[in-house]
């Protein structure tokens, strides 16, 4: 995927130059100044470039219309290499020294939760468009997601499981050093086990590992009906293929962490009659989707995935409150997106609840010959 790469970078802006410290003030500059924080590059670069486009995206077609009150958006993006602390320099320096109105960001949730207290700190909204685990948005009323998050997303995978593929024993493969991986993990098994499952094993590896065939071995051992693998798509790919050469035939299950283009790269053919949750399908033919499918292949030539659907949503949300907000202040703005009501994103309508989580759908996926197919939707009780 080195053209998808190379094409990703040309769009990604970084920060050239920094402004005088001082009190935040009531923009005197004719622009709205936005920050954005995502892994550009490093092992999960493809989430934040697919992110990264969907924000450009929306704010391209914002700025085309006028802007808010007649003042364009700025984007100040920043690379945070996937690593949490890159991911805390980057917004502190977006908020003191940039001045920014908002930050979207973090894809992953372990980056999240080291974003999250600053914004909070400084009391400026922050949108994650794509970090599930409930800790990210608990850390204060200025944190927001547009994302469903893991206890629904766990209990679509274990239903899924239970009540589609007719299983009840089930293993776990998990990553130890992953939030986002240990607590999906954690709701699909209380939702697996309260709905009469087993787990007949729970094995555990560490992002970046080779070698998984010991842990494998000992979950095939087991004689699960399935296995849920709640990874990113990095591990994942490998995790898989090296499960089929065991001879482990049984279905595998995952997360919205799989969607990537990476994912069948990695797995080829392994991956087939593979399922796992995600946000959005390209086979849905809503008019919406369908638009911003139509939208985003001008743009970029390609197809967007799931997380570029949630960095469109994330910068939505957030023009959709700037238009509605009653004056220049943090407060006014957290509660224009706390307000946040249908709004009709690509990844089904949005409402915020009280905890600034979005009430809205899921969607199964199933991988077959190297593609994504929609296989259900599931609503939120």
């Amino acid at each position: 995927m080195a053209s998808f790469t190379m094409r990703s970078m040309l769009s990604v802006f970084l920060v050239a130059a920094l402004l005088t410290p001082g009190c935040r003030k009531k923009e005197t500059e004719n622009v709205i100044k936005v920050g954005e924080i995502g892994s550009m590059t490093g092992a999960e670069a493809t989430f934040g470039l697919s992110t990264h486009e969907g924000v450009k995206l929306a704010m391209d077609e914002a700025n085309a219309a006028g802007g808010i009150n007649g003042k364009k958006i700025e984007v100040i993006s920043i690379d945070d290499q996937g690593k949490p602390e890159e991911a805390a320099i980057a917004m502190t320096k977006l908020i003191t020294q940039n001045k920014v109105v908002a930050v979207i960001g973090e894809v992953a949730s372990s980056r999240s939760l080291a974003i999250a207290p600053i914004a909070q700190q400084y009391k400026v909204p922050m949108i994650s468009p794509s970090s599930t685990n409930p800790k990210v948005t608990q850390i204060g009323n200025y944190i927001f997601r547009v994302c469903f998050i893991d206890p629904f997303q766990g209990t679509v995978m274990a239903r899924f499981a239970l009540d589609t593929l007719k299983v009840k024993k089930l293993a776990i493969f998990r990553d130890v050093k992953n939030d986002y991986s240990v607590g999906l993990a954690d709701f699909f098994k209380e939702t697996l086990l309260a709905g009469g499952g087993q787990v007949v094993a729970d094995q555990s590896y560490s992002a970046g590992d080779m070698d998984f065939k010991s842990q494998l071995t000992a979950i095939r051992t087991a004689e699960p009906e399935a296995v849920f693998i709640p990874g990113y798509y990095t591990d994942v790919g490998l995790i898989v293929r090296q499960a089929r050469e065991l001879g482990l035939t049984v279905p595998l299950l995952g997360g919205d962490g799989w969607d990537s283009p990476k994912l069948t790269e990695i797995g080829g053919a392994a991956m087939d009659g593979t399922y796992f949750s995600n946000h959005y399908s390209e086979e849905d033919k809503s008019p919406q989707v369908v638009s911003f499918i139509e939208k985003y292949k001008k743009a970029y030539g390609i197809v967007p995935n799931g997380i570029s659907a949630l960095g469109y949503d994330a910068a939505m949300v957030l023009i959709d409150a700037l238009k509605r907000t009653k004056s220049s202040s943090q407060e006014d703005l957290r509660n224009a997106i706390a307000e946040t009501k249908n709004f009709v994103g690509i990844g089904g309508k949005i409402t915020m609840d009280e905890n600034r989580n979005p009430v809205k759908p899921a969607v199964v996926i199933k991988v077959q010959d190297g593609k994504f197919r929609y296989t259900a939707t599931v609503e939120p009780k």
